[in-house]
Formats: structure tokens, sequence, C-alpha cells
């Protein structure tokens, strides 16, 4: 609370610029007496009425009016030193000057009124345009009411208190609300109408209590205090505010529903897709199997050496068949499934190509895979398991669809980990680029069975540990197949003495 002191020093400090701005008129037309006349006098007190009612209210402009004629009478007008007027002709310059300085004095007033109201609306219109431009731009609900909070903070003096509508409905009460206050703001929601002073429902309460949207699309409530029912221009600025932020909290919440209805609908277009590749690819090689052990169970004495091996040989390709698919599947459907991150450590490339040329030894008879690993490779961060099994698909597809010899090459950039997978084969055309890393899509003529998901599977992979996985055309036929990934500038610290034997 301010002191009695204060209070009377802020009372009579407009009086004391009514004083100041007499006592400068009057200083200046005894400095100019020789050299001016009455009129010119009587400029310098109607310059000081002006600067009074510009910068003054209402009462003291006047009271400066009046003292500034008295003034002019008293110093200057003859008989000087007194109130007496000595003719006619001086009684009707000072009321034409008092009539003049009121005017003046109104004029003004009314001129400093329209300009702030004037500069108000600016600053209002400014806001608003600002505060579009940053909801347009926000992502989430939770930005947009903090935006909003920031703007009404700025547009109000009083305390602004917002409550939202979460998904089911239920209003998420800010920390700190009064319970009157939180009834009041469900009343607003429940009546999608504005309450309080000027608004003509609720006039007794002391704040504005003003709905984010309407009775269909109903997003939460505002309440500001401090308030009084004579600004209707504050209760319009309130009112358009909440606007922008109901419709910038309905498209949020629009957008999230869109995302989740694509997100279902292309989970249940991969149940599909993935309903249609089972019953494609798996029935055959497992009508297969059945026909292949039924002849061995049924005819088993009647058959030569050779025809029950290659009956054998069909049973275990169809079955690695099967079991390759299977991988396929279900590793590609827990990436595109998974909600929590992968849990990498540090390995070595070097050990998951050894590894992955190992597994390939006995689906590659005639050695036609060629590894060329770099040394000293660093450390990546990675799920081993699925950077072998991307490095396997690509190695089966380049032994399925080529003939010549294949390289497998790993090589390291101070930001990047490559290993690109190079075949001889028939060269993919570059409007296919994208095409053939789409699940279930099979786009040669070759005659290869396949389920289509081998790559498919290994873009994701890729984009699981933050790389990429590219194709193009190598320049003497066949095609490059090459992953990139980013490596870690936090490279792990290997204790040599530790690792010593």
């Amino acid at each position: 609370m301010p002191s009695s002191t204060e209070t009377e020093r802020f009372e009579w400090s407009p009086w004391a610029a009514v004083a100041g701005l007499i006592l400068a008129a009057t200083l200046g037309a005894m400095v100019l007496d020789r050299d001016v006349s009455l009129t010119s006098q009587a400029m310098l007190y109607l310059l000081a009425v002006v600067v009074a009612a510009y910068n003054l209210r209402p009462l003291p402009s006047i009271a400066c009016a009046v003292a500034a004629v008295t003034a002019f009478n008293f110093f200057f007008v003859p008989p000087r030193l007194t109130f007496a007027v000595d003719s006619r002709e001086h009684v009707i310059a000072l009321a034409v000057t008092l009539v003049v300085a009121l005017v003046i004095s109104r004029l003004t007033a009314k001129l400093r009124t329209e300009t702030r109201s004037a500069q108000l609306h600016a600053s209002r219109a400014h806001q608003l345009q600002t505060l579009a431009g940053t909801l347009a731009a926000t992502t989430s609900a939770e930005a947009a009411v903090a935006v909003a909070r920031r703007a009404l903070d700025v547009a109000f003096p009083g305390r602004a208190t917002m409550v939202t509508l979460g998904s089911e409905g239920a209003d998420e009460r800010e920390a700190g609300t009064p319970d009157n206050t939180h009834d009041g703001l469900r009343a607003c929601m429940r009546e999608a109408a504005t309450l309080g002073p000027g608004t003509g429902r609720w006039p007794g309460l002391n704040a504005w209590y003003i709905p984010l949207g309407d009775a269909s699309q109903m997003q939460g409530a505002v309440c500001i205090e401090g308030v009084q029912a004579a600004d209707v221009d504050g209760l319009e600025h309130a009112q358009a505010l909440c606007a922008l932020v109901a419709q910038a909290l309905h498209r949020l919440k629009m957008a999230t529903h869109m995302l989740a209805a694509e997100a279902e609908a292309q989970r249940q277009q991969m149940q599909g897709t993935f309903l249609a590749a089972i019953s494609h690819d798996l029935r055959s090689p497992l009508a297969s199997i059945m026909g292949a052990a039924s002849a061995l169970q049924s005819q088993s004495e009647k058959l030569e050496p050779a025809e029950k091996e290659r009956l054998l040989a069909s049973i275990s390709g169809e079955a690695r068949y099967l079991s390759d698919v299977t991988e396929n599947t279900l590793q590609f459907l827990q990436l595109t499934n998974a909600s929590a991150p992968q849990q990498r450590t540090w390995e070595s490339m070097e050990e998951i190509a050894g590894a992955v040329l190992a597994r390939m030894r006995l689906r590659d008879p005639d050695h036609r895979i060629r590894a060329s690993v770099a040394k000293d490779l660093p450390l990546i961060q990675a799920d081993a398991v699925l950077i072998a099994q991307l490095l396997v698909n690509l190695l089966e597809n380049a032994l399925k669809y080529s003939q010549g010899a294949i390289d497998l090459v790993i090589r390291a950039t101070p930001t990047q980990l490559r290993a690109s997978v190079k075949d001889r084969g028939p060269s993919i055309p570059g409007a296919q680029y994208d095409q053939i890393f789409q699940p279930y899509a099979r786009n040669d003529r070759s005659g290869q069975r396949g389920a289509g998901l081998g790559l498919a599977l290994c873009r994701a992979i890729a984009q699981s540990h933050h790389g990429s996985l590219t194709v193009k055309a190598r320049q003497a036929g066949g095609n490059s197949f090459t992953f990139a990934m980013p490596l870690s500038p936090e490279q792990p610290r290997i204790d040599m003495e530790s690792a010593a034997p």
C-alpha cells in the first residue's frame, strides 16, 4: 500500500503541472512584454492550455484554461496587477480567449483520447496478428496453451486463468485456481457464453469468463480478472484472443485424430497385405512340404535313393524359404509397430560382416561373394542382429537376381559408415527405385519366388538406425545397394591393460 505522502504527491502532481505551465507562460509573456502585443502574449497562455489538455485529465486542463485567462488579465490587461478591465474591448477579448481556451482544451483532450484509443487498437491488432501466426506454427496443444497464456498476460493487467478440455472431455484445472473461479469456468463452458461485467450474464462477477469455442466444439474457458463493464473494446479483444486459441486447439485436436486415423488405416492395410502375402507365399511351400513328406512316408520303400534325396532337398529348401519369409515378416512388423526405442550397443562392423559371410557360405557354393572390409573401422552403436539381417537380405537378393561376382564393400568416412552390395544383374529402372522398397512389392519378371518384403525390411532397419538405404545402377551393368548410417561422435574408450590376457 502507498503511504499517505506518496498518495498526496500523486494527487497534487497534475495541479503542480498546471501551476508550472501558467508560471512559464507568465514569465515568457513578461520577457516579451515590450516587444509583442497583448495578442501574442495571449498565444503563450493558449500554448500552455494546449499542453495541459494533451497531457492532463479533463478537470486539470479546464482549470488550466481558466487560470490562463485569469493570469493574462491580472498581469497584462490594463489596468495591470488587478482583475479590473478598463474597456469593453478587453472584456470581449478575455471572454473570447476563455472560450477559445476551453474549446482548445476540450478538442485537445478528445484528440488525446482518440490517439490513445487508436494506439491501443493498433497494438491489439498487432497482437492478434502475431498470435495467429504463432498459433499456426504450434504442433501441440501444450504449446498453444502456453502461447495463449503469455498473450493474455500481455493484453490484460489482471490475472488470467485458463482451463482446457482433455481428450476425454474432462477439464484440466490449472494449479492454484480458486474453487469459485473454477466453478465460473465450468459454468462458462456449460452455457457456451461469455459471463461477467458488460456481458448481460452474471454482471455481478468481477471477471470475464470467456469460452474457447462453441457448444459443438468446446475446447475450454478463460477467466480474466480485474475488468470493468465499460471496457467494451477490451471485452471484444479478449473474445478475439480466445477465438484464435479455440481455433488452434480445435485444429491440433483434429490433426491428432487424423494422424491416429491414418495410422489405423495403415495398420489395417498392412494387416490385409500381410494376410494376402501369407495366403499367397506360404501356401505353396507348405503344400510342397506336405506332398514331399507324404510321399516319403507312404512310398519310402518304392522310391529310388536319388528320388528320396530330391524330396528331402525340396523339404529343406521349402522350409528354409518359409523360415526366411517368417523372419523377415516378423522383423518388419516389429520395426514398423515398435513404440519403444531400440536397445543398441557398441558393435564391431568387422565382426558383423564376418558372421554374415559365414552364414552365407552354404547359400553361395560357387563363392561368388567377395568381401572388402576396411581396416580399423570405428565401432557403431547398433543392433547387431538387425544389421546382419540387412546385409544377409541384400546378399541373398544379389545371389538370386544376378549371375556374376558380388562385392560387399564396407568403408567409413569421418561421419558415416557405408556398406555396399554390388552385383552384375539386370539394372533396376530409375522409376522403380522407390517402389522396390515398398512392402510386398514385386516388380521383377525373373520368375524368382519371393514375398517382396526383404528390401522393405532392409530400409526399415536402416531408418531405425537413423540411416538410409539407396540403390543406383552401375555403369557396366548391375546394381549397387548402399546402406549408410551416421557415426557417433563419442566412441567408447577401450582399456588395453584390462583387455590384455
